[in-house]
């Protein structure tokens, strides 16, 4: 069983989703702290000009961001800088709209024993299949696959993060200026070393469909924003096409 700290982020106001996740986790025998979530709104207009540029977002991403998408992002900066002020080599971070699949201690088990040199940096949980899997090497022999992608997924649901990866984004992501997950998908911006977990050993709850710190992402309505979104997609295919991609046997050293 996987002694890394695990944490879920999540608001005060929703007990539900509380009280569901503490009774996956007990069900999986694994120990669990909630990292309460940022309500945008609550934080000092100081604090706001901190974490996020939006002069900046107006320029890298095609649509304002929502103080729900702020305060999801400002959450999973809080939970990475937890893992800096501790001394584990990796915490485990999931938002609170996921279920936890059989395979999950089993897996953290095996990301806990990687080593703790900075050939990794973040290690995530779902994805949506199939996906597209640059190099792969056995996890778990016969069960699961550590994957580097061709191009790296959306969301940020689940994920394990390593001292380096949360030094990484704490350094070249404050102030943010895009949504959470798609700053993980320029990965090639920062360095930031994303495996994944093959298949995956979480899965996205019925309640993912009503996120209850973000709005989902609105289509683009303006021929503007559809253009600027060309042009952000534009960027994120050409850095993958130019970047070399993260090795596994870097990581599963022989």
């Amino acid at each position: 069983m996987s002694s890394l700290p695990i944490v879920f982020i999540n608001l005060s106001k929703d007990a539900e989703r509380r009280e569901r996740m503490t009774a996956q986790f007990a069900q999986m025998g694994l120990t669990a702290s909630r990292l309460p979530a940022v309500w945008w709104a609550d934080l000092s207009e100081a604090e706001q000009k901190r974490l996020f540029c939006a002069p900046q977002s107006h320029g890298r991403y095609f649509k304002p961001l929502s103080n729900g998408e702020k305060g999801c992002y400002a959450s999973h900066l809080r939970s990475w800088q937890q893992l800096l002020d501790s001394d584990a080599p990796a915490m485990v971070v999931f938002e609170d709209d996921v279920r936890l699949l059989p395979q999950l201690p089993q897996a953290l088990a095996a990301i806990e024993a990687l080593p703790a040199d900075g050939s990794w940096d973040m290690i995530k949980l779902y994805g949506r299949e199939p996906e597209k899997i640059a190099n792969q090497g056995p996890l778990v022999a016969g069960a699961l696959q550590l994957i580097s992608y061709q191009r790296v997924p959306s969301f940020a649901a689940g994920y394990v993060i390593s001292r380096s990866g949360a030094r990484k984004m704490l350094k070249a992501r404050v102030p943010f200026d895009r949504p959470v997950d798609v700053d993980i998908r320029f990965w090639f911006e920062n360095d930031l070393r994303v495996y994944g977990v093959y298949p995956s050993v979480i899965a996205l709850d019925d309640t993912s469909e009503v996120s209850s710190i973000w709005a989902q992402q609105a289509a683009p309505t303006s021929r503007l924003q559809k253009l600027r979104k060309f042009k952000m997609k534009l960027a994120l295919n050409w850095g993958n096409l130019r970047a070399a991609k993260p090795q596994v046997s870097a990581v599963l050293k022989p």
